[in-house]
């Protein structure tokens, strides 16, 4: 059975960093690309960051662009999202997907398995 578990989220102040993992029990993890989503109550899930399998593209949102940086360990079968700079409007709860497709970009329908996610909270 597949599984992606988060960690990393918590509470922190507006100018803080926070980073995030995701690991995952997918098989031949090098061979896909990963995302980031988040969802904040009240709010549809918008997507945040993608790599692709080989780590080399990524891609982000607009609104994260600059200040969060996605990665990948194949050693360890995670992906890190690194949050700086992070803004109240950063408050959302954040989960990883896994894609079938080598570089996923920010559709949520090219994503396969998702994990339960973990809360970030980012006061002002």
């Amino acid at each position: 059975q597949v599984q992606l578990v988060e960690s990393g989220g918590g509470l922190v102040q507006a100018g803080g960093s926070l980073r995030l993992s995701c690991a995952t029990s997918v098989r031949a993890f090098s061979l896909y690309g990963t995302g980031w989503f988040r969802q904040a109550p009240g709010r549809p899930r918008e997507f945040v960051a993608s790599i692709s399998r080989s780590g080399i593209s990524t891609f982000y949102a607009d609104s994260v662009k600059g200040r969060f940086t996605i990665s990948r360990d194949d050693t360890k079968n995670t992906v890190n999202l690194q949050m700086n700079s992070l803004r109240p409007e950063d408050t959302a709860a954040y989960s990883c997907a896994q894609s079938r497709s080598a570089f996923p970009l920010n559709g949520e329908n090219e994503y396969s398995y998702w994990g339960q996610g973990t809360q970030v909270t980012v006061s002002s």
